[in-house]
């Protein structure tokens, strides 16, 4: 059986309510790490990790050790989504932990001119979204589309994409990833 490392680390900061920019700063790393840490993108060290944990604070042992009760609630008012990440792009999370889960769902509301940046995202799953309102371009590979109210992507998320909220107002959209790697 592996462990899924990613998961874990995301469960504990939710539960201890820090955000990933707050962990890294705390543990003297880049968000970026957290970031791919916990969508499995990257394996860290002993070290790195242990300088991680000690910023929560647990040590490594309960870190292997633990076992999160799996979620049983089913339903939630809009008022418990989880924020993820906060700024330009508000990420909602159905659910406070997704650890023994395998979807992920998220409300996003991107701002105007709202990027997830000019570096594409890649990771391992499948992701799919429908645009409620705004528009929102989305960039797959090579191929670009600008989405509007009703409009939808689904895709292989190891194809480089990225995301942008195109007009003068906000664009919200409900997505889910699977396996939950954002």
């Amino acid at each position: 059986m592996s462990l899924d490392i990613g998961e874990r680390l995301r469960y504990l900061r939710s539960a201890h309510k820090l955000s990933q920019r707050q962990l890294a700063k705390r543990a003297g790393v880049t968000n970026s790490a957290i970031s791919l840490i916990e969508s499995n993108a990257l394996n860290p060290s002993v070290g790195v990790l242990k300088r991680i944990l000690d910023g929560i604070p647990i040590g490594l042992a309960e870190f292997f050790s633990f076992e999160p009760a799996k979620p049983k609630k089913a339903f939630y008012r809009a008022d418990e989504l989880v924020e993820i990440g906060k700024g330009a792009i508000s990420y909602r999370q159905v659910g406070e932990s997704l650890f023994g889960r395998s979807l992920q769902i998220l409300k996003e509301c991107y701002q105007p001119g709202a990027d997830t940046g000019k570096v594409p995202l890649v990771h391992e799953g499948e992701e799919g979204g429908l645009v409620l309102s705004g528009r929102l371009e989305v960039t797959i590979d090579d191929e670009r589309r600008i989405l509007g109210p009703g409009d939808a992507y689904y895709f292989e998320s190891h194809r480089p994409h990225r995301f942008r909220c195109v007009g003068p107002v906000p664009c919200e959209v409900v997505s889910a990833c699977t396996p939950p790697t954002f």
